[in-house]
């Protein structure tokens, strides 16, 4: 088991799948090969039945906590792997995502130094034909917007779901932003660290290219834009912002097929 006792924090890994017998295995053996020590593994399975019980079994003496059965949805998964979770740090890693190597977790830790609510990394998102290393990027205006983190690279203090709570459950897709803005609404700020901790398939459900993926999460964002709102200005520019940017992706999806 990889939760030996340690001066090192602890870090909680939450896995959330559903169907994802195709990539579950590397999630797994990604984080039970880590060298860190003191590491907490959980996985929240909604009731697969494609296979993928049957390989989270085949680790179960790996796993510290597992559960199989129907939730309500991927932010609702997070919020049990939370509840179950005694990590003084979270990371959500799917089953469409992997570390980066057996060392991230040890070298990421080490680079956190004190304590801090967020620690945010950079990942690798890849599709069929490239990889692209993403940067995580601090919070200022410009999280008013769009999300300048990807939870796949985002160690997130215990601290930190005590003082806001878990993940709004009427978000299937955009969860994670409306965490992060209202973090920012809040005055919490992520510490930086420009290391690579993980690859991001490009086959998750907030990853598509389709219209109709996009357009929902667009659509939630945009909800989450005005469940957030600061003042009547913001409200306005949101206003304009919403006028022009759908159509603007819309089209840009046309010409990019």
């Amino acid at each position: 088991m990889l939760n030996q006792k340690s001066e090192s924090p602890r870090i909680s890994i939450i896995t959330v799948v559903y169907n994802g017998v195709l990539f579950l295995e590397q999630t797994i053996e990604s984080v039970i090969n880590q060298t860190y020590n003191n590491i907490e593994y959980l996985i929240i399975d909604g009731g697969s039945d494609d296979g993928s019980v049957e390989i989270i079994k085949r680790y179960a003496d790996a796993i510290d906590y597992w559960v199989s059965e129907p939730d309500k949805g991927i932010a609702h998964a997070m919020n049990k792997g939370i509840e179950a979770s005694t990590g003084d740090y979270l990371l959500f890693l799917h089953a469409d995502d992997y570390l980066l190597n057996e060392h991230v977790i040890q070298a990421a830790v080490s680079q956190m130094g004190g304590e801090c609510d967020i620690a945010a990394f950079n990942i690798i998102f890849q599709n069929a034909d490239r990889e692209i290393e993403c940067h995580s990027r601090n919070f200022n205006y410009w999280l008013n917007f769009k999300t300048s983190l990807r939870h796949q690279g985002v160690f997130c203090a215990r601290k930190l779901f005590e003082k806001l709570g878990g993940f709004d459950e009427s978000y299937r897709v955009a969860m994670d932003y409306e965490l992060w803005l209202r973090a920012y609404r809040e005055g919490i700020m992520p510490n930086i660290f420009n290391y690579t901790l993980t690859y991001m398939r490009d086959t998750g459900i907030s990853s598509r290219s389709d219209w109709p993926s996009m357009k929902q999460r667009f659509l939630e964002e945009q909800r989450v834009h005005y469940q957030h709102l600061p003042n009547f200005r913001m409200r306005m520019i949101y206003k304009i912002y919403w006028a022009l940017y759908l159509p603007y992706r819309y089209i840009k999806n046309i010409l990019s097929r």
